[in-house]
């Protein structure tokens, strides 16, 4: 609304006719007729007066004022000069709350993407150990691959007969050959050992393979998710500033 409905707004919300808030604000009552049907405008020290008559401040009254009203008509009243800047300083830190948010929103979501697709959080290979079987206290590490060999040599020194020799491979066969494989999330080099039953066990890394692991889709839809907030309220901001240009 432009000042002179305002104005009377305020009058008539207060209970007062023309004649008695002319008199309360120590105006004439054509003045007054005037100001309200827009056909006269307020010098500065009069819109003060009619301010303090009305028993408010200028921002509360200026508050339902049409801008334009406020940028032509009514922009040589200091007051109004000084409401008007203070409401576009409002609408710039206003804009900029909600530009800095959605620039986090979009920062965040990228982030927590790009960290899944990484496997920063939780990994995205699958890294698979095979054992052939477990090593005896006072055995090599490379037994099981060596046990042939040994069993070859001795044969060729005469320590074992043939017969002897297919015994004991079929023995170590059938007794010592336990194969385990198992898969880690994680890396633990090309060879690591841990203590199993009488003795040891020796993993090789036989495979790497990619995965997503569960965490790192929670993270991307996540991500997605705080990227798309961030649009919503960049849409949510300007629809905001179109209502109060409106």
């Amino acid at each position: 609304m432009n000042f002179g409905e305002r104005l009377k707004q305020i009058r008539t919300d207060g209970g007062l006719t023309q004649p008695q808030f002319a008199q309360l604000a120590g105006i004439e009552q054509s003045y007054l007729s005037k100001l309200e049907n827009d056909k006269s405008v307020p010098s500065a020290d009069m819109f003060t007066t009619i301010v303090s008559a009305l028993e408010m401040d200028a921002p509360s009254f200026l508050q339902e004022v049409d801008k334009e009203a406020l940028a032509t008509s009514l922009r040589h009243i200091p007051a109004v000069s000084q409401f008007a800047a203070g409401e576009v300083k409002a609408r710039v830190n206003h804009t900029r709350h909600w530009l800095f948010g959605s620039a986090a929103a979009w920062i965040l979501g990228f982030a927590m993407m790009l960290a899944a697709n990484d496997g920063i959080f939780f990994s995205n290979k699958l890294y698979k150990y095979s054992s052939p079987g477990v090593i005896l206290p006072g055995e090599a590490e490379n037994v099981f691959s060596s046990w042939r060999e040994v069993l070859a040599q001795q044969l060729l020194a005469k320590i074992i007969t043939i017969e002897e020799m297919g015994k004991r491979s079929a023995e170590f066969v059938a007794t010592r050959a336990r194969p385990v494989t198992v898969e880690w999330p994680d890396s633990r080099g090309t060879v690591y050992v841990e203590p199993a039953e009488n003795g040891r066990r020796r993993f090789e890394l036989v495979d790497t393979r990619h995965v997503e692991a569960p965490g790192n889709r929670i993270l991307h839809y996540l991500g997605a998710i705080v990227v798309l907030c961030g649009f919503v309220g960049l849409f949510i901001e300007w629809r905001l500033r179109r209502m109060k240009n409106k």
